[in-house]
């Protein structure tokens, strides 16, 4: 198969033929030391589309399946925490809505900023490898989500679903955000580095996050564009990916985002999963208590234990009524 990463006036990458028995989902990898995972995902993608490794920290795998493409920006220990298999959060979505999938996956925190990464996508635009797709998606969460938001500017017209992503870490922009201090001196200036710009051909772009973050509610102010819907999503934490995979919510949002149809209903809609969800719940009762508000503590004690089995709710609703709760102010 030629190289992508060579220069664009060479043949377009073709794209495999369609392969109507294509089914992951019994592949696990999760036995796999990290060298290992590396050629053998690699084997993978070369079997049903291609693999291509972008310099020593980031790789890229594409699964040829329908005419609907997702491309996930991922890391090796998101991959390795959050998939029982060990494989890449777009191969479910291949398995469940028979979508091709680009995964580019860092081996670490990088924000994929690597020149090979930005090649191969100038490679990818420059070879109209976009255009073949009626859909095509962009996902990411955190350092992920800048990524999916940079790179989404060689896909005029996508869907890009971002969580708590950061717009930049150049310090003149975001000297405020001081969690990441490696990245100071990495460039955030050159192609593909602000990314609340490269949403501007964007079909639509979502930004989910917890406003009581405080860092991850600044970036995501700074996605305010006229093609973007920012969704509050208080009390759901610093670790939004990890959640909304317990709630198996990433697959709906996904589904909605590609139907034009993620609007605040839809995401409200899918939001009342939080109600069985216990480490909201909690960090919602840890609020309430912080703001000495007795009176709604005990009614969502009350609400909790009424629905689910949640031991500690109950106990803190006897201990609330052994108190006493009164009303507020």
């Amino acid at each position: 198969m030629a190289d992508i990463m060579k220069d664009s006036a060479e043949q377009p990458l073709d794209r495999p033929a369609f392969d109507d028995e294509l089914d992951l989902t019994d592949v696990d990898l999760s036995a796999f030391t990290r060298a290992d995972w590396i050629a053998e995902i690699s084997k993978l993608g070369e079997e049903h589309g291609f693999a291509e490794p972008l310099g020593k920290r980031h790789h890229a795998i594409f699964v040829e399946d329908g005419d609907t493409l997702l491309v996930t920006f991922e890391s090796m220990p998101g991959i390795s925490a959050y998939s029982q298999t060990a494989t890449p959060l777009g191969w479910e979505m291949q398995a469940i809505e028979g979508w091709s999938n680009l995964s580019v996956i860092c081996t670490a925190d990088t924000w994929f900023r690597d020149e090979e990464v930005t090649r191969f996508f100038d490679q990818l635009l420059d070879d109209g490898f976009f255009d073949e797709f009626d859909k095509v998606i962009f996902y990411g969460a955190g350092p992920c989500g800048y990524a999916a938001a940079a790179y989404s500017v060689a896909a005029p017209g996508a869907r890009v679903v971002l969580l708590q992503p950061q717009a930049t870490l150049d310090p003149r922009v975001a000297e405020w955000d001081d969690r990441f201090p490696e990245m100071r001196r990495v460039d955030f200036t050159s192609r593909f580095g602000y990314a609340p710009d490269m949403l501007d051909a964007a079909q639509a772009g979502y930004v989910l996050y917890d406003p009581q973050q405080r860092m991850d509610a600044m970036h995501a102010a700074l996605f305010e564009r006229r093609n973007v819907t920012r969704f509050r999503l208080p009390y759901m934490g610093d670790a939004l990916q990890g959640d909304l995979l317990e709630l198996d919510l990433i697959h709906p949002i996904l589904s909605a985002a590609a139907e034009d149809r993620l609007d605040t209903a839809e995401m409200a809609r899918l939001l009342r999963k939080r109600r069985g969800h216990i480490p909201y719940l909690r960090r919602l009762l840890s609020r309430l208590d912080a703001e000495n508000r007795p009176l709604l503590a005990e009614w969502l004690c009350a609400n909790v234990t009424e629905r689910i089995n949640a031991p500690r709710f109950r106990r803190r609703l006897e201990a609330l009524r052994a108190e006493g709760a009164t009303p507020e102010g």
